[in-house]
């Protein structure tokens, strides 16, 4: 039996959009993803291990808006995929802006 993996979308630095990132890092879940994250050594996390005890559906969804909005990469590593911040893509586009979205409220 022959897998497929499939190659997931990622925005191109220059096309990451300040309205969309927004608009992911605005809900409560998807952005504890994040903090989630750019709080963890590894630098990546396995899709299972992200979002905490969210429906594999819900966390599907999620992670999808984030990875639309080039907040996340998705990488394919054997049957499943690892999970990334892209905070250098993200940084360079909007200097300082994930830093002031995962300080907020938290100094």
């Amino acid at each position: 039996m022959t897998t497929t993996v499939q190659r997931l979308e990622h925005p191109e630095v220059g096309d990451i959009e300040l309205t969309e990132v927004l608009f992911a890092l605005s809900d409560p879940s998807r952005l504890a993803i994040v903090q989630q994250l750019a709080g963890g050594a590894a630098g990546e996390l396995a899709c299972q291990a992200v979002g905490g005890d969210l429906a594999k559906s819900t966390r599907s969804h999620h992670l999808k808006t984030l990875r639309e909005a080039g907040v996340i990469r998705s990488t394919p590593q054997g049957r499943e995929r690892l999970i990334s911040l892209r905070r250098e893509d993200l940084d360079a586009r909007f200097p300082g802006l994930l830093d002031a979205v995962l300080t907020d409220g938290h100094s």
